[in-house]
């Protein structure tokens, strides 16, 4: 439940000639009932934009919706929207108790003006809106609103834009690397388009340097992970009293524990994968199901004492930073670090205040949050990122990275973005040092289209599951072969996913690519009668089907 202290609301900082020039163009195409997209670089005062927005909209007495895609950054975000809204402000996320989430669900109901504003991850679409006048999707790009599991399968982002349809309200999309879905609707005129070129105050954009790692360890220049060039910045940043932030995207201490006699890794007993290493709580944890078991100090296959780590998370990084820097303040963000209700908002809190100096974290630390006395960003290891095993994972680098490095000087002095990695010549990492948006939107495009993927095609993974190896084998190539017969278009698989057993249950996925141009209830009705003889064997059927329409 949020309190509201009192004070008079404050009227809206005004906007630049770039902001009114967009706030211009919104206006029109919702003339026109467009969705629109808003592109504008990091910094560049979109929440401003926002707020004047929803103050419009609250004067002709309509509800409004601001969706975020990670509680963490409503902790941040009521702060400043309750300076402009007051008492009218209600935040709705899944860290409120029931009977907070009751009150919320009765205050937008009734049209209380407490609830005038709703701010809320994904769950807040589910809101019973009453008059439903604005609902904006802030970073609209991100994962977060893809909701995986339980059903159901739902992107936030898309159910967004027919929930207002279905009031007849206006949709407006937000980012500063727009998904390539909603950059091509754009394009193709379906959507509105207006874009933001410059920084607030005209503050210039980070410096970004790509640093090889490859070279720096050859030339015996890196102190663990920390290349010399990193830890040069970072004690500069310090010695001017200014604050530091490193994204690594993995948690724990290290992913892997070797034998090095034998070359033994411990893994998970209901899973395939190694369990990492957290040195807290002395204990090595599966991140998929949960199974913990207290470090051994030796192994278990030979009986050797020679453990070692490989590869590392943000509990190595915040332990080797107090050791490069015993005399700075280090804060880590990450699942493990925020599990409580309110250790987000201590978390940020204190690094606003500057009680924080360095902050080490995962993707949280990228989404969307505004520090004002951030000058450097450090970004550990980019490799990680570009090599993951999934059609868009060089347009989320290209997001990601683009994203954390906006967190750098944000308000007079320019910041300054050090990016390690193996490739300092992959394309990707080149697009993103020149923020090269539309480079790598016709690139991925054109990858796209040849190898039969969104926005060309539609895409529907079904997953098929059951603890019996051989007989979930048996049973995917059956509705495979089923599928194949049934459609012209392609059909991929079965195939096992990179991680093929969770919780004791084998997987594997059947990815159904269906061309613009074709039906879709078609496809539906077709895979549905498939889905019914499938339930009709009687050896199959204790195998799970899942479908998870545009999974991505």
């Amino acid at each position: 439940r949020i309190t509201y202290h009192g004070g008079t609301p404050i009227f809206p900082k005004s906007l630049n000639e770039y902001q009114e020039t967009a706030l211009h163009s919104i206006r029109e195409n919702f003339k026109q009932d467009k969705v629109m997209l808003l592109h504008g670089v990091t910094s560049s005062g979109k929440t401003e934009l926002y707020v004047n927005l929803v103050e419009e909209e609250l004067k002709k007495g309509k509800q409004v919706l601001y969706l975020l895609p990670e509680i963490a950054l409503t902790t941040q975000l009521i702060v400043r929207l309750q300076k402009y809204f007051g008492q009218q402000l209600s935040v709705y996320h899944s860290r409120y108790n029931p009977q907070e989430r009751v009150e919320v669900w009765n205050n937008v109901l009734r049209k209380h003006s407490k609830a005038q504003l709703v701010v809320g991850a994904r769950s807040a679409l589910f809101l019973p809106y009453q008059e439903l006048g604005l609902v904006i999707i802030d970073e609209e790009h991100e994962t977060s609103y893809k909701q995986f599991d339980p059903a159901p399968r739902y992107h936030a982002r898309d159910a967004a834009v027919v929930l207002g349809k279905l009031h007849g309200s206006k949709v407006l999309l937000g980012s500063a690397t727009p998904s390539l879905e909603s950059y091509h609707n754009a394009q193709t005129g379906k959507y509105g388009y207006a874009r933001i070129t410059r920084r607030y105050g005209n503050v210039l954009m980070p410096e970004i340097e790509l640093v090889d790692i490859k070279d720096k360890i050859r030339r015996k220049r890196m102190q663990g992970h920390f290349s010399d060039r990193l830890v040069t910045e970072i004690a500069e940043t310090l010695a001017e009293k200014e604050q530091v932030i490193l994204f690594q995207n993995r948690r724990g201490y290290a992913p892997v524990l070797e034998c090095k006699t034998c070359g033994h890794t411990p893994q998970c007993p209901n899973c395939d994968v190694s369990l990492t290493y957290h040195r807290q709580r002395n204990q090595l944890r599966c991140h998929y199901c949960g199974h913990h078991t207290p470090l051994h100090t030796s192994c278990e296959a030979c009986g050797s004492f020679t453990l070692d780590t490989k590869g590392f998370g943000t509990e190595q990084v915040e332990q080797e930073l107090k050791e490069l820097f015993p005399e700075a303040s280090v804060g880590r963000m990450d699942l493990d670090t925020t599990r409580g209700k309110h250790a987000y908002q201590n978390i940020i809190s204190a690094f606003e205040d500057q009680k924080i100096d360095i902050l080490v974290g995962t993707q949280m630390v990228t989404k969307g949050l505004d520090f004002r006395h951030v000058n450097l960003v450090g970004i550990m290891n980019a490799d990680a990122l570009l090599n993951f095993p999934d059609f868009r994972a060089h347009e989320r680098s290209f997001q990601l990275l683009t994203q954390v490095a906006g967190r750098a000087g944000r308000t007079q002095k320019r910041g300054k973005v050090i990016i390690q990695t193996y490739n300092p010549f992959h394309q990707i990492l080149k697009q993103v040092s020149t923020g090269d948006y539309e480079g790598m939107y016709k690139e991925q495009c054109y990858e796209r289209e040849q190898f039969q993927y969104p926005p060309y095609y539609r895409i529907i993974k079904i997953t098929l599951k059951h603890k019996d190896f051989s007989k979930l084998n048996e049973a995917s190539a059956w509705f495979g072969q089923a599928l194949r017969s049934a459609f012209q278009f392609p059909i991929l698989g079965p195939e096992f996913p990179p991680i093929a057993r969770i919780r004791n249950q084998y997987l594997k996925n059947i990815l159904v690519k269906i061309p613009r141009e074709y039906s879709l209830t078609k496809t539906k009705n077709g895979i549905k009668r498939i889905e019914r003889s499938f339930n009709a064997i009687a050896q199959y059927r204790g195998v799970r089907i899942i479908y998870n329409v545009d999974f991505f």
